[in-house]
């Protein structure tokens, strides 16, 4: 038995950004909190959504510290905002980190308790309605627009999961017209994201067919689109292929992730180096590509025949060099991270939820070989 459900309401389109206005009446939003970051309040690009709406926004209204990696203390900082503005509900604008944000806001604004007490997939069917988001993503990516978790970095240094159908935004725009002149590393890295998103839940062993289809087209799209929405970055056409790319991810997360995403949580967790999560997933895939070789069955072929890859192709091979294609890192070490991390990471690996999804069973040995390969 398997139980497959697509919630989200998903508006897409070149200017769909314009129907903010309608969407949140529709909703009976009147006073929303806007997350975002200082880049997109810097792009301009807060000033560009919300001049849809009648009346300027309050500043009040708008919490742009979002850091990188999502943080607890930003949560409530944020939550704060909500409560002192009278907001009654989020616009999330941004990448992944400003709508991981949003979500959780929206819980903690109708949830007491601290927020670890929402953590994991245990605490599924304990979250109740939360406040409503509408998410406007600006990068191609994640998928948090049409996801029903969020990534959150604890006070105590855990980076966890919090799932709950609630958690879905209400609406996506998905507008491609706002990611049009992203810069090429923001590009690469967020579609890397997109990318290896829709392969690990391709490979993961869990039975979710429709899953499977969405992960294999959007792999597809991003494979062929992602180095040239690199080079040219105003290719509208090519915003747009990316954009589906990282909405099929998101879709099929429910299938479940693996090693790579495993790792590359408690590496998002690490106060020192900053890291980008898509950057590092780049790094890892192949690595975990050479690693799940001969446990999941045909789908290494079927990856290669919608890549146009020949038969014989090496597929962690075809990664390294569309990795290098794209000016990915070459290493995490390249990246700053530094070998002292090793058992930190491996600990917070092994307790992660995406590691039971990986096709092949990984122990500590296993995980720590896998940080060692990304190291060089």
């Amino acid at each position: 038995m398997a139980t497959i459900q697509y919630l989200t309401t998903i508006e897409f389109g070149a200017g769909v950004s314009t129907q903010l206005p309608v969407v949140l009446a529709e909703l009976g939003i009147r006073r929303p909190l806007w997350v975002t970051d200082r880049g997109i309040v810097d792009a301009g690009l807060l000033d560009r959504v919300s001049a849809t709406l009648a009346e300027p926004v309050d500043r009040d209204t708008v919490f742009d510290a979002t850091p990188p990696n999502p943080t607890e203390a930003a949560v409530h900082a944020a939550q704060q905002r909500y409560k002192a503005a009278g907001c009654d509900g989020i616009v999330a604008l941004g990448g992944g980190s400003p709508i991981d944000l949003a979500k959780g806001v929206a819980l903690m604004a109708t949830h007491d308790g601290p927020l670890a007490r929402w953590a994991g997939m245990a605490a599924l069917g304990s979250i109740g309605p939360c406040a409503p988001i509408v998410a406007v993503p600006t990068t191609a990516g994640t998928g948090s627009e049409v996801g029903r978790g969020a990534l959150l970095c604890l006070a105590d240094g855990r980076k966890l999961v919090f799932v709950s159908p609630h958690l879905l935004p209400k609406r996506a725009l998905c507008d491609p017209v706002l990611t049009v002149g992203m810069p090429a590393a923001m590009t690469a890295g967020t579609g890397m994201d997109a990318l290896a998103h829709c392969v690990e839940t391709y490979l993961s062993p869990r039975f979710n067919p429709p899953a499977d289809a969405i992960a294999l087209d959007g792999a597809a799209r991003a494979w062929r689109w992602l180095a040239h929405a690199v080079r040219h970055p105003a290719d509208l056409a090519a915003r747009a292929e990316m954009m589906v790319a990282g909405l099929h991810g998101g879709l099929a997360f429910q299938k479940g992730l693996g090693a790579v995403h495993a790792l590359s949580h408690p590496l998002g967790a690490l106060t020192a180096p900053t890291l980008h999560h898509g950057t590092v997933n780049a790094v890892l895939l192949p690595h975990v590509l050479r690693f799940n070789a001969g446990h999941v069955g045909d789908k290494f072929a079927r990856l290669q025949a919608a890549f146009g890859l020949d038969a014989g192709a090496d597929l962690a091979d075809a990664f390294t060099a569309l990795n290098l294609r794209i000016g990915m890192p070459a290493s995490l070490a390249a990246m700053g991270v530094p070998a002292a991390v090793r058992g930190r990471v491996v600990a917070g690996a092994l307790a992660d939820h995406s590691l039971p999804t990986n096709p092949r069973p990984l122990d500590a040995a296993a995980l720590g070989h896998l940080f060692d390969s990304g190291m060089q």
